[in-house]
């Protein structure tokens, strides 16, 4: 059953996305209404959480040259299919950009602070005359708890799981499974499993490096990707595996954040944590084994279980600190990626513990201040930190008990990086979105 249950966090906690998370399910949330109202509202009305509304404000949307959570709802209103979910954006054109400039314009969209303590709360009501509908996603991008129509109640979920346990009410799944999961017992089923139980995740990979070399070719966002490309030819940066590591990473989420119509495999709900959690772990097998990971073979078991280890462990520090926090998601990355690093220096648990407790010791602090273009910066922070993890940690150099929030034991470490995330930085979102709204 915990078997079970770890390869159901995989699947669902691993998905393909097009455009910042954020503004993909603003845009989700809209068209659901617009499809219940079927006709084309006449006006919009979007409540969202602070979060929510911090991480949409100034994001690239996939296909077009512009930012923000506006005319992703208008493409969304327009040319979108709920079914698509997070890759609702992923054809766009100039046509279909140019057409919904047009809509918003002559369309009210009204934007405001949902009455919400979640941290992930999209609420879209379209109007057309008399008539309304409205469209709620709460807990994940996903994740619909209400349709409406006219008052008249379509679906409506209780769907009040405040731990972020993955819904395993159709797997004869239970709470006790999703509570007892640790550390050890994801690397224990990581190591031994059957690798065609994981294997699918190769798809992560192989899509984000593929984005990692469209923002290598082409100018988007910061140009961090870019500037690291010529630093390393201007011999400023070595030509390493870890100049490699950053190169992908940053070039992937210039790619990404600065509007590119492409898509990547996020990891709990993020894009840029999707990013930060495979291409490190990517960069460095290509390096280090000399092989390509476009050319993987069935037998290239290490790689794979070093990835479903990246994969799984940012996940189980992200279902502790919650879907959208103060944190930047660089941090439960880059703890994963240093995860996937060490057991491709054939690290055992000892080390991955220390890999762990070395990251959090390094990365504590790394705010969210909104999806935005700089998001590259702080991911290249990330990878350089997941390196000087994991290669301190296969060296059996660790933190210890006297190292600030580290604690011998791992889990209390992970416990402590979370609280500071929940308890710690409370108001930190507060302070963040006001900065943004005086702008």
């Amino acid at each position: 059953m915990m078997e079970d249950y770890i390869i159901q966090l995989l699947k669902e906690k691993v998905i393909p996305a097009v455009g910042c998370t954020e503004p993909i399910a603003v845009a989700l949330a809209a068209t659901k209404a617009k499809e219940l109202l079927d006709i084309l509202p006449e006006k919009i009305e979007i409540k969202l959480s602070k979060n929510v509304l911090k991480n949409g404000m100034n994001v690239g949307i996939p296909g077009t040259d512009q930012t923000g959570l506006t005319i992703a709802v208008g493409l969304g209103i327009l040319f979108g299919k709920s079914e698509d979910t997070l890759e609702l954006l992923k054809n766009v054109s100039d046509k279909m950009v140019e057409q919904a400039n047009n809509y918003i314009k002559n369309t009210p969209i009204t934007f405001s602070i949902a009455d919400t303590d979640e941290k992930l709360y999209i609420e879209a009501i379209c109007i057309h005359g008399s008539s309304h509908a409205k469209a709620v996603i709460a807990h994940t991008h996903t994740n619909f708890i209400l349709l409406e129509k006219n008052n008249t109640i379509i679906y409506s979920s209780d769907n009040n799981h405040r731990n972020n346990c993955v819904n395993y009410s159709n797997n004869n799944i239970n709470k006790d499974i999703c509570d007892d999961l640790t550390l050890k017992k994801i690397y224990d089923f990581i190591t031994i499993c059957d690798i065609d139980n994981i294997k699918f995740l190769v798809e992560s990979a192989v899509v984000n490096k593929k984005a990692a070399e469209i923002g290598i070719a082409k100018e988007y966002g910061l140009c961090v990707g870019q500037t690291i490309k010529n630093n390393i030819k201007e011999n400023i940066y070595k030509d390493s595996i870890l100049s490699y590591a950053l190169l992908l990473t940053t070039a992937a989420i210039d790619a990404r954040m600065g509007g590119a119509n492409i898509t990547i495999y996020s990891n709990s709900g993020s894009g840029d944590q999707g990013i930060t959690v495979t291409l490190p772990v990517v960069a460095f097998y290509e390096k280090y084994y000399n092989k390509n990971i476009y050319e993987l073979e069935s037998s290239d078991y290490l790689f794979i279980r070093a990835l479903a280890l990246s994969h799984a462990v940012a996940i189980y520090i992200k279902q502790k600190l919650g879907v959208l926090s103060p944190f930047c998601g660089i941090t439960t990355a880059s703890i994963g990626a240093a995860c996937g690093i060490t057991y491709l220096m054939n690290g055992k648990y000892e080390h991955i513990c220390n890999a762990i407790k070395n990251c959090a010791a390094n990365i504590i602090g790394m705010i969210c201040d909104g999806a935005k273009n700089g998001c590259a910066v702080k991911a290249a922070s990330g990878v350089f930190n997941a390196f000087t993890a994991a290669t301190l940690a296969i060296n059996h150099h660790c933190h210890n008990n006297q190292g600030g929030i580290v604690n011998n034991c791992v889990e209390t470490t992970i416990e402590n990086l979370t609280d500071i995330g929940k308890k710690g930085m409370m108001n930190m979102d507060d302070i963040i979105l006001d900065m943004l709204l005086q702008k």
